[in-house]
């Protein structure tokens, strides 16, 4: 886990988005504890309030659930839900192009035109 100390965003909200990530991208699955939060606390040398507001986080989005005495686990995810998570992640990522070429002065035309270049590179892989 990579946090940023002078990011802007805090480091509760930097755990919070890494371990979403993994969740939605299936690497931490259906029942997989989150490591201890005095673990994860200790490992990235930061405050346990910083690592429990994190998981807190995690469980208001209904990714998690405590256990009394065990900890943190992923709960199971809707396949609908995923899908809004990740679409909603694509509009972020586009709005931010979008901005980035008006910025450069591309026009909708070339902004177009690299998105299929991208996909095409990808398509490849």
């Amino acid at each position: 886990m990579v946090l940023l100390q002078n990011s802007g965003v805090p480091i509760y909200q930097q755990i919070a988005e890494q371990l979403k990530e993994d969740i939605l991208a299936g690497k931490l699955r259906e029942g997989e504890y989150l490591p201890s939060i005095r673990g994860l606390a200790k490992d990235l040398k930061i405050s346990v309030i910083t690592t429990m507001k994190a998981y807190e986080l995690l469980a208001e989005e209904g990714l998690v659930t405590a256990m009394q005495g065990k900890g943190f686990y992923v709960n199971a995810q809707d396949s609908e839900m995923l899908r809004e998570q990740h679409l909603r992640r694509v509009e972020d990522a586009l709005g931010e192009a979008i901005a980035a070429a008006k910025i450069a002065g591309l026009s909708s035309q070339e902004l177009v035109e690299t998105l299929q270049a991208l996909l095409a590179v990808e398509r490849d892989r």
